[in-house]
C-alpha cells in the first residue's frame, strides 16, 4: 500500500462523512470517515427518509441481511418525519449493551465506509476517539466488514486497539478494558461477533492502525506496550481543531483563557523518524510550504482538518459553513481553545461564531442535557458502575459524586457537534442543543483554498494546492515506503 502525502483529518459528528472521505480518495490521497456518533448519524438519516437512497443501498450490501433490514424497520421513515420532530434515539451503551445498538453500531460504520469506497479502488480510513471507548469494538467490526484501510485514533492512549484488530479480523471475541474513575479493580466491555452475526466465516482484512499522537513519549509507549501492530503515527499538534492534548506540565492560562503551551510540548521530529515507522504531522501543517517542509523533516506527509472541514463537500451544515468563510474573508474569525467545554476535560478548539455555543449568553440560556452518552465518565462507587457526565444537569452529575466544579461551562458535545452537521434533536418543548464549531488555527488560511472569485471551494481544489510546490508532477507517482509488516 503506497503512502499517502495527505491524510484527511476525522472530524465528528459527520463532518468528516463518507462524501468528503470518497472524494478526497478519488484524488489520490487518503480520505477518512468519523466514526463518532455515526449510529444516531445513520438513524437521523433513515428518519429524514434517505431521499438519495444510498442509506438503504449500503444497507443492501451489508453481509447479515437480517440485522440490516433491523435496522431499516426500526428507523426507516418513508417520505421522512416533519421538520423540527425529535429523532428517535438509539438506546445508550451500557456495560451489558442491547443487541439493539451493538447491531445499529456495526451497522452503521459499515454504512459508513462501504459508500466512502464505493466506485473506486483507493484507500479510505476511519477515525475514531480513544474517550469514546464503548462503541468501539462494534464500530472497528463494521468498518472492517467494509474494507476499511486504515484505523486513526487519538484522545487519549490507545494501547489495546492493534490486538483488537488482530481479533475481530478473524471474527474472534475480544474485549476492551474501560476507564473507570475509582475503579478498585479491572473492568472490560466484552465483544463477540459470531454470537451477534452467527454466519460469519473467513477472514477480513486487518486495517494499518495509526495511533494519533502528541509526543515522543506516548508513541515510544505505544510502541513498547501496544497489544498488537502499530503500522505509523499521527503527530498532532496543539493548533489542530477539535480536541488537543494538555500541555505537559502543570496547565496554564493566558489572558483569554486558552492553555499555554510551551517548548516542553515540542516533538523532536529526527528522534520520532527514528522509530523507523512513518508519521504524518497535522495541526497547522495545511499549505503546500508546511508539505514540503514535513517531507523534509522525514515525515511521510501530513494530515489536514481544517481545509477540508469548509470544502463543498464536508458534513457541515452548508449554512455554517458559508457564514465561517465569508468572516474568514473579512479577517473577522477567532478561534479560541477553552480548557472546559469538552466533557472529556481535554482542551477543545471552539470557532467564535454567533449563533452557536461560542455565545456565553446562548450557553447560559440553554437546558443541560445528556442524552447520547458517548462522552459519560463511568465510576465506581459501592462496587457498582454508574455514568455521570460534566454536561448533563448539575444536581444530576452531583448527586453521581461527581465536583460541582467539573460542571463550569461544559458543553452537550454530542448533540451540539450534531447540530454544527443538521442533524439536530429538537425536543418535545421545542429547544435544542445549539451548534458548536471546531476548528484548528488554520482556520485564518483557507483563502488560499478558494479559486478566484468564488466564496466556496472543493476538496480536490485543498488536495491541489496542497501538492503544488512538490517537487515532481502530482500525476506521476512517487517511489515510497511502504507500511511495514511486523
Amino acid at each position: 500500500m503506497t503512502l499517502p502525502k495527505i491524510i484527511q483529518g476525522g472530524m465528528g459528528v459527520a463532518i468528516s462523512d463518507w462524501k468528503l472521505a470518497r472524494s478526497v480518495a478519488l484524488q489520490g490521497q487518503l480520505g477518512v470517515v468519523s466514526g463518532t456518533g455515526i449510529a444516531i448519524v445513520l438513524t437521523a438519516r433513515l428518519q429524514e427518509g434517505d431521499p438519495s437512497g444510498d442509506m438503504r443501498r449500503a444497507l443492501a450490501a451489508f453481509p447479515f441481511q437480517e440485522a440490516a433490514q433491523r435496522v431499516l424497520a426500526r428507523y426507516f421513515v418513508e417520505g421522512g418525519i416533519p421538520r423540527g420532530q425529535p429523532y428517535r434515539r438509539p438506546p445508550m451503551w451500557t456495560m451489558t449493551p442491547s443487541r439493539e445498538i451493538e447491531e445499529l453500531t456495526v451497522v452503521a460504520n459499515f454504512v459508513e465506509v462501504y459508500l466512502a469506497k464505493e466506485g473506486h479502488s483507493n484507500p479510505i480510513g476511519i477515525n475514531l476517539l480513544e474517550k469514546v471507548q464503548m462503541p468501539t469494538m462494534a464500530s472497528l467490526y463494521g468498518a472492517m466488514l467494509a474494507g476499511v484501510d486504515y484505523v486513526l485514533m487519538g484522545a487519549g492512549i490507545p494501547l489495546q486497539i492493534a490486538g483488537i484488530l488482530d481479533k475481530l479480523a478473524q471474527h474472534e471475541p475480544t474485549q476492551y478494558r474501560l476507564d473507570v474513575l475509582n475503579a478498585t479493580s479491572e473492568h472490560y466491555l466484552h465483544f463477540n461477533p459470531r454470537a451477534l452475526f452467527p454466519e460469519v466465516s473467513g477472514t477480513l482484512k486487518r486495517p494499518k492502525f495509526l495511533p494519533i499522537i502528541s509526543s515522543l513519549v506516548l508513541a515510544q509507549a505505544l510502541l513498547k506496550r501496544s497489544s498488537g501492530r502499530i503500522d505509523g503515527f499521527v503527530l498532532e499538534l496543539p493548533v489542530a481543531g477539535g480536541h488537543n492534548a494538555p500541555p505537559r506540565g502543570q496547565m496554564q492560562l493566558n489572558d483569554k483563557g486558552e492553555p499555554i503551551y510551551t517548548e516542553k510540548d515540542a516533538v523532536d521530529l529526527k528522534k520520532l523518524a527514528a522509530l523507523g515507522l512513518p508519521f504524518w504531522i497535522g495541526g497547522g501543517y495545511g499549505s503546500p510550504e508546511k508539505l514540503v517542509e514535513a517531507l523534509a523533516h522525514g515525515a511521510a506527509g501530513i494530515q489536514v482538518g481544517t481545509a477540508f472541514a469548509y470544502c463543498d463537500e464536508s458534513g457541515m451544515a452548508a449554512e455554517i459553513k458559508q457564514r465561517i468563510i465569508q468572516k474568514v474573508i473579512e479577517g473577522n474569525i477567532e478561534v479560541l481553545t477553552s480548557p472546559v467545554v469538552s466533557p472529556t476535560g481535554f482542551p477543545f478548539k471552539v470557532v467564535q461564531l454567533e449563533g452557536t455555543l461560542s455565545e456565553q449568553s446562548l450557553y447560559e440560556a440553554r437546558r443541560r442535557i445528556c442524552d447520547l452518552g458517548y462522552l459519560r465518565h463511568l465510576y465506581e462507587q459501592d462496587g457498582e458502575i454508574g455514568f455521570r457526565c460534566p454536561a448533563e444537569p448539575v444536581d444530576h452529575y452531583v448527586s453521581k459524586g461527581g465536583d460541582i466544579e467539573d460542571t463550569v461551562g461544559r458543553v452537550c458535545l454530542c448533540n451540539a457537534l450534531g447540530s454544527t452537521t443538521g442533524y439536530i434533536q429538537h425536543r418535545r418543548d421545542g429547544s435544542h442543543e445549539p451548534a458548536i464549531v471546531t476548528s484548528g488555527d488554520d482556520l485564518v488560511n483557507i483563502t488560499q483554498f478558494l479559486p478566484e472569485g468564488a466564496t466556496h471551494y472543493s476538496a480536490a481544489d485543498v488536495v491541489a494546492k496542497l501538492l503544488s510546490k512538490l517537487p515532481v508532477p502530482n500525476d506521476v507517482p512517487e517511489p515510497s515506503a511502504h507500511l511495514q509488516d511486523v
